[in-house]
Formats: structure tokens, sequence, C-alpha cells
């Protein structure tokens, strides 16, 4: 996704949270201008995170100071443009974040669950040589969880791929970020 000032990404919440629910939940803060929940465009099924867009990008700010209970889970807001996203060992630099930090790395999100490691290699393999690839799973379902990781041997070949943001994989618009080591990320 673009960033934008006064969007929030919003992970944690309840698969039964609305984008009406999360709209009330946030206008305490200012004028709400969109809210979007995240779905799985097989089953409509929502994915546990959205956006939250506000009028004044001051308001976002002042949602990060706070913590949150939605519909009985904790959400986590975190800011599009200075985020950095832990998993799997390593952290996401959004825009604007750690982004400058060269890596052989990158995370890439919103995969299709029909997406294997092989179809995962097979198109990243334009951009240089694959060292690894990683499509994460959840634990306890075997299910995907919708992204991974992809190591090269080379920081150019991150380079090459981070020329676009969103990349076609499958059918599907996958987004694409620089991968930083966890230490050096700036996160809690």
């Amino acid at each position: 996704m673009e960033t934008d000032q006064g969007k929030l990404f919003i992970g944690g919440i309840s698969w039964e949270t609305t984008e009406e629910k999360l709209k009330d939940y946030f206008q305490a803060y200012g004028e709400v201008v969109e809210t979007v929940i995240m779905r799985d465009r097989t089953t409509g099924r929502a994915r546990g995170f959205g956006f939250v867009v506000f009028s004044d990008p001051n308001c976002a700010d002042r949602v990060l100071l706070d913590k949150h209970t939605i519909d009985g889970r904790v959400a986590v807001p975190r800011d599009e443009q200075h985020s950095v996203v832990k998993a799997n060992g390593s952290a996401v630099a959004g825009p604007g974040g750690h982004a400058s930090s060269k890596t052989k790395k990158i995370f890439v999100g919103g995969l299709g669950s029909n997406v294997t490691e092989d179809d995962f290699r097979k198109y990243f393999e334009q951009f240089g040589t694959i060292t690894d690839v990683v499509v994460m799973y959840d634990h306890a379902t075997q299910r995907p969880r919708g992204f991974g990781f992809i190591t090269f041997d080379t920081e150019e070949a991150v380079d090459n791929v981070l020329h676009k943001t969103f990349h076609e994989l499958k059918e599907k618009m996958v987004e694409v970020k620089r991968a930083v080591p966890k230490e050096l990320s700036a996160g809690p």
C-alpha cells in the first residue's frame, strides 16, 4: 500500500471486527476518513489486520501513544511511514524507516494461499540469484500466513526488486519491502 500521512496499519484485530467498528473506535482520536479490513479474496474472511486513515496526521500520532483493545483483542497500530514490523527474526522497514539499510533479504506480504516456495522462487529469480526462500506457515493449522522472505546473494538484487513496491504473483498483488536485521530495528 502507498503510505499516506495520517494512515495507520492496525494489526492483531479480531476476525469479527468490522470497518464500522474500527471507525467508531478510532473516531475518539479525530476524524476518520477511511477504514479498511483486509480480507481473504477467496473466502471473504477477515485476515486480522487493516488500515485507518485520519484527516489530520496528528490524530494518528496520538493513537500510537495509547494501548488499544477492540472486540477483546489487543490491536497494534503502526505508522505506515516509519513502521518496523517484526516477523521471523527479521524486521521490515517501511518508507522512511530503516529502508536505507543494505540487506540481501526482502519481506513479501499479501501472498495468496496457493503460492508455494517454488512459485515464490521462480518469480523472484528474475531479480538475482536466490539463496533462501521461506513462506511462513501457521504452526497450528499448517496454512500459509500470507507472507514470506526471499534472500538473494547480493544487495543489488534487493534494489532491483524494490524498483516496484507491488509485484503480481499468481494473479495477486504482493507488497515487497526491505527486511532489516531485528537488532537494527527501532521498534519495541
